[in-house]
């Protein structure tokens, strides 16, 4: 992936703080409502000092989804978890962390629907991250590691439609995510159902 190169501005200005003030817009206001004069002047800058850091919206928004989505490919890449039923019950778990830090970014690429080459971009990723969950509820069921009955991707899909309900309801003062995470994969993995002792 191409990286976009940083750009050095007027002190206090610089263009993390431009992206996170276009994705608040983003999130509150929707992306196609907020325009360029909208983030500038919610940094108290002129639109030239903005362009000084990011060429348009577009990038922006690039930017943005890439923030969260490299999070996600991130935690798939990077488990040390030797079997695919352990992997998979991992990358749930640093997903929920991925999406905590990340939140706003997280909660934006969830709500692009391919309107624009940068939310097409998004959704291409979103489904190459898809394909890895997949082919990871595969391998699990091919170990044995969990059940065979069901079909991968509707399973894929499913898990992480618990971790991205997240969006709706979290909030750093609203619980630990290490405890969420772990919330989750026990009702992913063991269900709700209470096991007798015998």
């Amino acid at each position: 992936m191409t990286m976009t190169p940083r750009r050095r501005g007027r002190p206090g200005h610089d263009q993390d703080a431009v992206l996170a003030a276009a994705v608040r817009l983003f999130n509150t206001h929707g992306y196609d409502a907020t325009s360029m004069f909208d983030v500038a002047e919610s940094l108290n800058i002129t639109k030239s000092t903005l362009y000084h850091h990011v060429s348009s919206k577009e990038q922006l928004l690039t930017m943005a989804v890439d923030r969260g989505l490299d999070g996600l490919f991130e935690a798939a890449a990077h488990s040390t978890q030797t079997t695919a039923t352990a992997q998979l019950e991992d990358l749930i778990k640093k997903s929920v962390h991925v999406l905590a830090e990340r939140l706003e970014f997280v909660t934006l690429l969830l709500r692009v629907h391919g309107n624009t080459e940068a939310e097409q971009h998004a959704l291409t990723r979103r489904r190459e991250f898809d394909r890895i969950v997949t082919d990871l509820v595969e391998k699990a069921q091919a170990e044995g590691g969990i059940r065979s009955d069901v079909d991968p991707a509707t399973a894929a899909r499913l898990l992480f439609g618990m971790v991205n309900s997240l969006i709706e309801w979290y909030r750093p003062d609203r619980g630990d995510p290490a405890v969420i995470a772990e919330t989750i994969s026990k009702l992913a993995f063991q269900g709700l159902t209470k096991r007798s002792n015998g």
